[in-house]
């Protein structure tokens, strides 16, 4: 039986077992959830209306787009081992995700202009920037776009069609059930209860048996990335934004990206990032690429050495070969 048939199926058990399943536990966590994201996360008005950010850490900064399902709050996960690092973290949120507007144009190349009017409320010139999954479109058209701006970009497992094919397509069954969790947030969260490891594989393209692989802070990374998807509500627009987005054939001339370039995936990654990174790095002149063997889409396992590569590629230090993979 297929992992999304079994998400199917854990949806119809919920079901039977009525809409009042764990309602007060459901409402508390909702409650947490809202107290984790607001007040935390500053707006301002950008060119394309309300723009979310969060800083954290001390020291150069560096920009981390979140990917699908995030918001500020995902981009400042993605970067704790940055951070720590030595980084100081600015984390926006893309459009249609949490407090940021969500424009007629949409596109990864408009938010990427808006990343623009962010740096000038900092008064920042100009920075690295990193974008983890579908938030790497958004990194690549900011370099392509505004290379005055941008001082290296880093393209983390990233979810772009280069080859006239999702990677992420569904079937007409899987698409019924992940619409059904990601439209709802209280399936969302009855299922990252009930069934964390069938979420973990299919909402973050990992395979769960590597959780038993990893120590207990990398077990602790993937739940967390997992449970701050919750709520959902407030991500929905962001969220099919990015399936029209990463789904349709890129339009991106990566050719032309002209800042230096490194492209990080996992050869496992159940969205197919890897062969996406090595089709990117053909194309990005000069591009750097690392493709680690095992680690899934959330680099399960290689939180550590994923901060170090990108730490180590901002401040000029020379790659590891036993990772490189040739383009």
């Amino acid at each position: 039986m297929t992992t999304r048939r079994k998400l199917l199926l854990g949806l119809a058990g919920l079901a039977l077992a009525g809409g009042g399943y764990g309602a007060g536990a459901f409402r508390e966590a909702l409650r947490q959830a809202e107290g984790r994201l607001y007040g935390h996360g500053t707006v301002i008005t950008s060119r394309a209306g309300a723009l979310e950010f969060a800083v954290a850490g001390d020291g150069p900064p560096l920009m981390m787009i979140h990917g699908t399902g995030g918001g500020f709050d995902q981009g400042l996960l993605f970067a704790t081992s940055l951070r720590q690092q030595g980084f100081r973290i600015i984390a926006p949120s893309r459009f249609g995700y949490l407090g940021s507007a969500f424009p007629d144009d949409s596109s990864p190349a408009h938010q990427a202009d808006t990343l623009v009017d962010l740096m000038d409320h900092l008064g920042l010139d100009r920075l690295p920037v990193v974008g983890g999954s579908a938030g790497a479109l958004t990194a690549a058209e900011f370099a392509l776009r505004h290379p005055a701006r941008c001082s290296h970009l880093g393209l983390l497992v990233p979810a772009a069609n280069l080859t006239n094919r999702d990677p992420v397509a569904f079937t007409a069954l899987q698409r019924l059930a992940v619409n059904a969790v990601l439209g709802s947030d209280f399936w969302f969260w009855s299922l990252a209860r009930l069934a964390p490891r069938q979420m973990i594989r299919t909402l973050l393209a990992t395979d769960p048996a590597l959780l038993d692989q990893v120590p207990e802070a990398e077990r602790q990374r993937a739940m967390t990335i997992l449970n701050q998807i919750f709520p959902i509500i407030p991500k929905v627009n962001g969220l099919r934004n990015d399936g029209l987005h990463a789904g349709s054939p890129s339009s991106t001339p990566y050719e032309k990206i002209a800042v230096p370039t490194l492209i990080l995936s996992c050869e496992d990654d159940l969205f197919g990032t890897a062969a996406t990174a090595r089709l990117m790095a053909g194309r990005i002149p000069g591009a750097e690429i690392t493709v680690y063997p095992t680690g899934g889409h959330i680099w399960l396992g290689q939180d550590g050495e994923v901060a170090a590569r990108i730490a180590g590629f901002v401040r000029g230090a020379a790659p590891s070969p036993a990772t490189e993979i040739s383009p």
